[in-house]
């Protein structure tokens, strides 16, 4: 036996198990990449919850952290396991997945996710993300009335901002005896996941454009798309210092600091279309915008380590 494909026997071969062997190859790899594709966004949204812990001055709770990015994981991954045409343009390496395989995982992580969070009394936190997802993704129809929230001008973006704001707010305020701290939260993180979720059109624009998606880049054009970003990212920093000078959440030096200037740093570095995106480009892509909340906790840490 030459390969655990391929059977040798004297002056022939029989490729009996070949097939069957190229198509779990074909189905095992963009199964894996579907898989681990939303592993870095649900880390960095669990951090995200724990950053809105910090900014509203009250004790982090752990297992809700888990929870949040569990239930990140399970409708992002999810979203991409629903096939559709932009994503295949976009994500070719997807293509082949087995979309039952997702299914079933994104399902586990979001009912552990829902458990947790609905014990502490927040079970339509839990829920509001895989409502929206669904919508975004498949849509609801009822006769004439045909609801999805995919797709329309800046329409995606803003779901997604309202939905992840709302959540991450809604998990770390629960408990939280002022109401303007987790507003102000609320708009901090809607705003800049807004501004992030924009950030990926311009790498999509080429399949949004094929697919007919009338994203933000593709309809008012990559510089003014960029402007609106822009706007958008000080607005967010500005009610944040407004908030911490005025007491309404916590003094939180680091987190304010690093976030404006990262965040201006990946607009200018990324909002722009590129034919092909390089391994570096790649990798800087997914440091600054995906693993910013990472870097934040690190550094934060780090320096009061330091201090204290």
């Amino acid at each position: 036996m030459n390969s655990n494909c391929t059977i040798s026997h004297p002056g022939s071969l029989i490729n009996k198990y070949e097939p069957a062997c190229r198509s779990f190859g074909n189905t095992i790899i963009p199964t894996i990449n579907l898989l681990r594709s939303s592993v870095l966004v649900s880390f960095s949204g669990a951090l995200r919850i724990h950053i809105a812990f910090l900014l509203m001055n009250i004790s982090s709770v752990f297992l809700n952290c888990l929870a949040g990015g569990l239930i990140i994981y399970s409708v992002y991954t999810l979203d991409r396991a629903m096939d559709s045409e932009e994503d295949m343009a976009n994500r070719p390496e997807l293509k082949g997945a087995s979309n039952r395989t997702a299914l079933i995982v994104s399902l586990m992580c979001f009912v552990a996710g829902a458990a947790i969070l609905t014990s502490d009394g927040l079970m339509i936190i839990a829920f509001l993300p895989l409502i929206t997802g669904y919508l975004y993704s498949k849509g609801l129809k009822i006769g004439k009335f045909d609801l999805k929230l995919k797709g329309g001008l800046g329409k995606k973006n803003l779901v997604v901002g309202i939905t992840w704001g709302a959540f991450i707010a809604g998990i770390a305020g629960i408990d939280s005896g002022n109401v303007v701290a987790p507003l102000i939260v609320f708009l901090y993180f809607g705003m800049k996941l807004f501004v992030n979720s924009t950030i990926y059109d311009f790498k999509d624009i080429k399949g949004d454009t094929l697919a007919g998606i009338r994203t933000l880049p593709v309809v008012l054009g990559q510089r003014k798309a960029k402007k609106i970003l822009l706007i958008l990212h000080l607005l967010s920093h500005s009610i944040l210092l407004a908030a911490i000078i005025t007491g309404t959440i916590a003094f939180e030096p680091v987190i304010l600091i690093y976030s404006l200037f990262i965040g201006l740093l990946y607009i200018k570095s990324f909002a722009e279309q590129v034919e092909r995106e390089t391994k570096k480009r790649l990798a800087g892509r997914l440091f600054m915008i995906d693993g910013e909340s990472t870097s934040i906790i690190g550094l934060r840490t780090l320096i009061y380590g330091i201090l204290i």
